[in-house]
C-alpha cells in the first residue's frame, strides 16, 4: 500500500516540476523566475526523496541534502546579483 502512495505522491511532484518549468519558461518578471527555479529544486529534493523511500535506500537522502545545499547558495547568488549587479565584493 505505501509503494502505491509513493508512486502516486511522485507522480502529483512530476507534475509540479512542470509547472514550475512552465513559470521558469513565460514568468513575466526575473524574480518570478528565480522564485520558480527554487521551487524547481525543492521539487526535485522531494522527489530524490520518495524515490529514496521507494527503492529502501538511505544513500538517497544524503544526495537530497547535497541538492539542496547547492540549491541555497545558488539561490542566494542570484539574489544577490540582482539586488547588487554582482556576486563577489
Amino acid at each position: 500500500m505505501l509503494k502505491i502512495a509513493l508512486l502516486l505522491v511522485s507522480g502529483m511532484v512530476c507534475v509540479a516540476l512542470v509547472l514550475n518549468l512552465w513559470r521558469l519558461i513565460q514568468g513575466p518578471d526575473i524574480a518570478d523566475r528565480i522564485l520558480a527555479l527554487d521551487t524547481m529544486y525543492i521539487n526535485s529534493i522531494a522527489l530524490i526523496i520518495i524515490f529514496g523511500m521507494y527503492m529502501g535506500s538511505p544513500l538517497y537522502f544524503e544526495a537530497a541534502l547535497l541538492i539542496a545545499m547547492l540549491g541555497f547558495v545558488s539561490t542566494a547568488a542570484l539574489c544577490k546579483y540582482l539586488l547588487r549587479g554582482d556576486i563577489i565584493e
